[in-house]
């Protein structure tokens, strides 16, 4: 049953811009501004726009618990994603509640844990060798479109199972063309203004999606015909072979839309983490060799790895926010407010990381702090959390360890002397 959204008269106090003016400042300075907002009115405010309606911020831990503990029933994170349906498609598994949700992530889950990951970290470890093959000892790198390049190879390999070759290259070019545009800014700030129904905005994706679906449709289908497929190790034949509780495998509808949000997902996130730990190690330089010295030991045991990959998650987290639609009231503000039936909730990731009473000094990059207490629950979530905690969490962290392995046992780096950003 459809439920009526709420009003700005019923929900919490927020800024009375426009939704044109709040789209932009979201797109453009997404921190600077919600952090804005918290200061001046608190950790519950209101903010509308995406696709004109109300998204109600939370940022105290107790209203993070009461979301990501609350019943699929209440807590709709797929009818609230649906401005993400025009590239991920209407079977993503983001756009998916209650039960299909649920049968999606059983399907889903297993190419993601246990032996598979181990697998996956030497794909990893391979791609980030051969990468670090083109770099010569004292040139300057630009490390995120090098990191970029890397992350895709990466999803190439261990998503596909594309080697080397004519296919690799026509895939890489077309998921470039397709990733550049759908990250592009002014899109996302577009899509946000005009709303994911606009026909305007369809046309505009259509226009690099419809490339990239085809290709994709074209290797599901190859992978299906395969001869070989239960042997093949890649997270796609693992995703054709895998069966419901009725014994029903994914369609290949379904099938392109989980690889469409594994494509989104674990590229551009990951690869701009990374760039931006090794941004910050230049301009450190006790983090740097500390971490260096670590990871040159080998042993296996990489505490120090493990800290600098959360702090850099707690400053860099791989979604600002998360949404959920309620089907119900709740209760959040320490009692204060009573959201109705119809509100969109945004548990906001990048203002619980940057609470000063959680972590001391919260604008600084200290892996430290992680060392001397473990994250909690519901004040370390880079991935969401709840039974919509992103399936592949374990695998960006794998693979940031490995390219961070790789590097700096090969490599001594330092800053090119630019500004921090």
């Amino acid at each position: 049953m459809a439920t009526q959204a709420p009003t700005m008269l019923d929900l919490p106090p927020g800024p009375r811009q426009p939704r044109y003016a709040q789209a932009l400042q979201w797109v453009m300075r997404p921190q600077e501004f919600v952090v804005r907002q918290r200061e001046r009115f608190g950790d519950v405010f209101t903010l509308e726009f995406i696709d004109g309606q109300p998204l109600v911020f939370l940022s105290d831990p107790e209203d993070i618990r009461t979301v990501f503990t609350g019943s699929a029933e209440v807590m709709h994170a797929g009818e609230a994603n649906k401005v993400l349906a025009p590239i991920l498609g209407s079977r993503s598994i983001l756009l998916l509640d209650e039960a299909e949700h649920l049968r999606q992530r059983r399907l889903l889950l297993p190419p993601f844990h246990g032996e598979r990951m181990l697998r996956y970290e030497a794909i990893m470890a391979e791609a980030a060798e051969r990468e670090l093959a083109t770099w010569q000892e004292g040139e300057t790198i630009e490390m995120l479109p090098r990191m970029q390049a890397l992350t895709l190879e990466v999803i190439m390999r261990a998503v596909f199972g594309i080697e080397d070759g004519l296919e690799m290259e026509r895939l890489r070019t077309l998921l470039r063309t397709m990733l550049q545009a759908t990250t592009d800014m002014r899109q996302m700030a577009l899509s946000l203004i005009m709303g994911p129904e606009s026909e305007r905005l369809q046309q505009r994706l259509r226009k690099v999606l419809d490339p990239v679906d085809a290709e994709l449709y074209r290797v599901i289908a190859e992978h299906r015909d395969a001869p070989d497929l239960e042997a093949r190790e890649d997270i796609l034949s693992m995703l054709l072979l895998a069966r419901d509780e009725d014994g029903e495998p994914m369609t290949d509808l379904e099938l392109r839309d989980e690889l469409m949000t594994l494509l989104l997902a674990g590229h551009e996130t990951t690869a701009s983490s990374l760039s931006w730990a090794f941004e910050q190690m230049t301009h450190q330089p006790q983090t740097l060799e500390r971490l260096t010295e670590e990871l040159r030991a080998g042993g296996g045991d990489e505490p120090y790895a493990e800290a600098v990959i959360q702090e850099t998650m707690r400053l860099r987290p791989v979604l600002p926010i998360v949404i959920r639609l309620l089907k119900e009231p709740i209760t959040v503000g320490q009692g204060r407010f009573r959201l109705p039936a119809g509100t969109r909730v945004a548990p906001a990731i990048i203002l619980v990381h940057l609470r000063d009473d959680i972590y001391p000094d919260p604008y600084e990059f200290r892996p430290e702090r992680f060392i001397e207490t473990p994250p909690g629950t519901y004040t370390w979530i880079p991935f969401g959390g709840g039974m919509r905690r992103c399936v592949g969490s374990a695998f960006a962290q794998f693979e940031m360890r490995a390219v961070l392995r790789a590097v700096l046992t090969n490599f001594d780096i330092e800053s090119d002397g630019g500004p921090e950003r």
